[in-house]
């Protein structure tokens, strides 16, 4: 997913005179994926109906790349970093991560500057390989059901439909609460094509990815350009363990 997917740290506040980045860091992805490369466009749309009636609509576009060696480029849409600031001038930004070198980019294309994070390299079993760590882990009061297969963006995708049930009285709700996750994945790109969920608190949120192209980005998208000036930044430790991701 976008600013997800890649798993992006952005915090953004608005000052007179602009928008100061206040550690802006691109996270390295569960999964390296090579082989599958692809571009396409990225749309999230939240809805929210108040008790009134009134409804509340808020949708995000962006753009993801990824080439055959598992480099990755995200383009986020002004509105997405626009919420963490309203009313600034929020800078246009691009996240790249970069497997071959363990390096990730957060590019400013507004004043073509570049912040820079170098990873400890991995063992060959580190984060390339394993299995992404959310998918094993099943909330709790919940049930997931196959709902087979259909053509997504002209990809065949698999879906899965997962219910989790708030018992009545968890959160202080008098009756239970029923939150309802769908998600279409696609095995030939392995990434997820669409999801929804459907919460009664929050409303429901679509993510889904549109005028996908198979084609191998070209290489320049991967790194900084010649001309942004580049600092380095330190990965955020976890603790003891290692990097946080």
């Amino acid at each position: 997913m976008l600013i997800g997917a890649v798993g992006l740290a952005t915090m953004l506040q608005a000052q007179s005179r602009g928008v100061r980045l206040l550690g802006t860091q691109a996270g390295r992805p569960e999964r390296v994926v090579k082989g599958a490369p692809y571009s396409a466009d990225v749309s999230n749309e939240t809805t929210r109906t108040l008790a009134d009636g009134n409804t509340i609509r808020q949708t995000s576009s962006g753009r993801i790349y990824r080439d055959s060696e598992g480099r990755t480029r995200e383009e986020p849409s002004l509105q997405a970093l626009g919420s963490a600031a309203p009313g600034g001038n929020v800078p246009q930004l691009v996240f790249i991560y970069d497997p071959l070198a363990s390096a990730s980019y957060v590019l400013n294309l507004m004043n073509h500057t570049a912040t820079r994070t170098v990873w400890p390299q991995q063992p060959a079993s580190g984060f390339g390989n394993r299995p992404n760590r959310l998918s094993r882990l099943a909330p709790p009061n919940s049930k997931t059901e196959s709902l087979g297969t259909q053509v997504i963006a002209g990809l065949l995708a698999e879906g899965t439909r997962t219910t989790q049930t708030i018992p009545a009285g968890q959160i202080g709700n008098s009756q239970p609460i029923a939150v309802v996750s769908e998600r279409w994945y696609s095995p030939d790109l392995q990434v997820v094509l669409m999801s929804k969920r459907s919460d009664p608190r929050a409303g429901e949120t679509v993510y889904q990815l549109t005028n996908i192209s198979r084609g191998e980005p070209a290489s320049s998208l991967f790194a900084a350009p010649a001309e942004f000036q580049v600092s380095d930044a330190k990965p955020r430790m976890r603790g003891p363990g290692g990097p946080r991701e």
